[in-house]
């Protein structure tokens, strides 16, 4: 129970990171080229929302095969951690996305 949550707690992180280091250092790179960083900010972070889900749940695939297997073999314990992660990760990127328009909105 202990891994699973802290397992969880990382997908959590990795996803908000994603999201808010790359719309960080596109607000920066805007900057290098004159472009106006809020809206570059807001846009890049919605954007990398699905792939900071991605990246933090180690792709795509092999949450799905494990979903799939346990689901037809009647198994649904590991079918409902793989949600949880998957949602946790969700709620990462999604935290994040809404903190970048926050202080998008702030700035303007």
């Amino acid at each position: 129970m202990n891994m699973m949550l802290s397992k969880a707690l990382l997908d959590f992180f990795i996803a908000f990171g994603v999201v808010v280091g790359g719309a960080m250092l596109a607000g920066i790179g805007s900057v290098l080229v004159l472009s106006p960083p809020s809206s570059i900010m807001m846009d890049t972070a919605s954007r990398l929302k699905i792939w900071a889900l991605v990246a933090s749940v180690g792709g795509t695939i092999d949450p799905m095969r494990v979903i799939e297997s346990n689901m037809l073999e009647g198994h649904l314990s590991p079918v409902a951690q793989q949600l949880l992660f998957i949602l946790c990760a969700f709620l990462g990127a999604h935290t994040g996305t809404e903190l970048i328009k926050l202080i998008c909105r702030g700035a303007g």
